[in-house]
Parts: C-alpha cells; structure tokens; sequence
C-alpha cells in the first residue's frame, strides 16, 4: 500500500496554467505603449508591437482598446498626470501661461507626443481635470462661460500646434523644406529681402522663445479686446 501524498504547502510555488495567458493590466498597457512610442515613434507603434511587448495575442488587446485611436486617446490621457495643478500666480495670465507651459512639457516629454494628444478627446480625470483648471482660471478671471471655454481651447489649440512643428522639426534624419541651409539658399537666389532679414527668426531652434512670444500675444489680445488686464498688486 503506498505511503498517502503530502498536500501541497499554501506557500508553495503553483506551476504556470498551461494556455491561460497572462493578465492584461490596462494602466501598465499604456506605460508600455508609452515606452514603445519613446523607442521608435508613433508609426511604428502598432497593436501587434504592443501585445507582443505585454506578452499577449494581439486580439487580447482589445478588450481594452477597440480601435488604435482608443489606445491614444487613453496615452494621451496619461500624458496629462500633473497638468491640473492650479498654479499659485496671482495674476490670471502668469496662470494660464502656466499651464500652458504645463501641456507643451508633458507633450514633449514623449517621442511624437503631440501627435498622439492630437484628436484625441479623453473623458479621463487628467484630461478633464485639467480642463475644469483652465476654465476655471479665466472664469475667475471675469470671463463668462463661452468666452472662457473659446479662449481654453484657443490655448490647448496654439499649444498642440506649436508642439506639433516643434517635434515635426527636432525629428532626427527629417530634415525636409524647413532645412536652415535650403531656406537661406532659396531665399538668397529668389532676392527676398525681407525674408532675408527674417531669416534668423526662421532658422532659429529656440522653440521655447517662439512658443513664448506666441503665447504672450494671444494673452496681449485677450486684454486688448477689453477682456481681463492685470490685477491690481496686493
């Protein structure tokens, strides 16, 4: 008679189910679509990368994501952790000038950023948060519901443009018409003169003073049209 089997101990190790796939975590999906659009840009991101990179079929996917847009939309969501912080500047323009700095760093911290964030029209509490943000800092500035909601996505809108070019431009081995080299020599042989004196201003890679002086003159117009100026100093 044969001695009875030990029962296995609860602390044991249990051997790996064979044909049960792993467990597909939503968030930790995205972190690694994030990671995979850091490595080799938003083209080359495809559902098929992307199982293969989490360890699941393809098909497993989209039970979370039932189209590539889905899965954006929920990337660019993600992008915007941290956006919705409201800023401690006094003044309603050094506010919104905040966060709009806010948007252009969080875009540019990933490869194609703006190109994901672009369309997308996430419901999340990053998005939303930020947004109610926003709003908030021009309704408590005067402005009324329409206006504030225009002006908002005039921002979101000149932010995602410019991010757009900038990592258009910054894109390595995409040299294209916005060659410096090309420009100059088609503006010397076309006799441009004033694109020729503006021609530092267009060759320049200072993003961040373009986006600056850009933003500066939305905010300028906001005030010219009888909008909110500055607030009195306490």
């Amino acid at each position: 008679m044969s001695a009875p089997s030990t029962p296995p101990s609860a602390d044991a190790p249990r051997p790996p189910t064979r044909g049960r796939p792993p467990r597909l975590d939503q968030a930790r999906t995205v972190e690694a679509a994030l990671v995979l659009l850091d490595e080799a840009g938003l083209d080359a991101l495809t559902m098929r990368r992307l199982a293969d990179a989490v360890g699941v079929q393809a098909g497993a996917l989209y039970r979370h994501f039932a189209t590539k847009q889905d899965l954006l939309t929920a990337m660019a969501e993600r992008m915007l952790a941290g956006c919705s912080t409201p800023p401690p500047d006094p003044d309603w323009s050094g506010r919104l000038t905040t966060l709009a700095r806010a948007v252009r760093t969080a875009l540019l911290a990933h490869r194609d950023g703006a190109r994901v964030y672009a369309g997308t029209h996430s419901t999340g509490a990053n998005t939303l948060g930020f947004a109610e943000t926003l709003v908030g800092v021009l309704r408590e500035a005067g402005f009324g519901p329409a206006e504030a909601a225009r002006t908002a996505l005039t921002v979101i809108h000149y932010t995602v443009g410019h991010t757009l070019e900038e990592q258009a431009a910054r894109r390595p081995g995409d040299q294209g018409p916005a060659d410096p080299d090309r420009l100059r020599e088609a503006v010397a042989e076309a006799r441009y003169p004033y694109l020729t004196a503006a021609l530092p201003v267009f060759t320049s890679t200072d993003f961040t003073a373009q986006f600056e002086f850009g933003l500066g003159l939305l905010i300028q117009g906001l005030r010219l049209l009888g909008r909110p100026g500055p607030e009195p100093a306490a």
